[in-house]
């Protein structure tokens, strides 16, 4: 994502974060692919997800590609500032990730299914930055819902580290931590790369396969 802010790569302390604001920013009414009101709600019997693995543009459209995706949002969260703009997020300020928050129905598509497309469609070595982006609001975390979640992503993780480690990468620094409040991106980040077919995606992987789940063509 572009660079025009500084580049921080130590996280800010609560002290010293944004105060933020009481109200959450104005975000899009609908998802731009699948057609359906873009809110927090859950159907009955769906599940929620939530990774962090970079620019959310590129994170975000793997996911909504996924059969059994209901829906897909970009947003901010894991930090410290209540309801952030984007501008906030970027100067470093706010301690928060770019999130993808996926909506799924787990009997077609497993929470398995969705840590393959996470750990294959970054590289989760690379501590505060993805490529090129460089900031706290790039760094890698898993975010999970529930205690089954937590368990699958800490053993995915040492899976995906051993994987890693034969391929001559360093050390895994995914955070994995209980879902944080999700604050919903602004209207022109949601879905950005099916609104803007062009647009920079500056996610990619590092050629390991995770040998759990099914991956996704980006």
């Amino acid at each position: 994502m572009f660079q025009i802010f500084r580049k921080n790569t130590e996280m800010v302390s609560d002290s010293d974060a944004l105060p933020g604001r009481d109200s959450p920013i104005p975000t899009a009414d609908t998802h731009f692919v699948l057609d359906r009101p873009l809110t927090a709600d859950v159907p009955e019997g769906f599940e929620v997800a939530i990774f962090g693995m970079g620019c959310f543009w590129g994170v975000e459209r793997m996911f909504w590609k996924l059969e059994g995706v209901y829906l897909t949002m970009v947003g901010y969260g894991a930090g410290h500032s209540p309801n952030p703009t984007y501008q906030e997020v970027c100067s470093g300020q706010t301690g928060h990730n770019e999130l993808v928050r996926v909506v799924y129905d787990s009997e077609v598509v497993s929470y398995e299914d969705l840590l393959r497309v996470f750990w294959e469609g970054h590289d989760p070595t690379q501590g505060m930055r993805q490529g090129n982006d460089v900031g706290t609001q790039y760094r890698s975390g898993i975010y999970w819902t529930n205690d089954v979640q937590k368990s699958a992503a800490e053993s995915s993780k040492a899976m995906f580290e051993d994987r890693l480690d034969d391929a001559g990468y360093g050390k895994v620094t995914t955070e994995i931590l209980q879902a944080p409040s999700f604050y919903f991106a602004e209207d022109y980040h949601q879905q950005y790369l099916a609104k803007n077919p062009g647009g920079y995606c500056g996610v990619g992987g590092t050629g390991v396969s995770c040998p759990i789940g099914t991956g996704v063509t980006v």
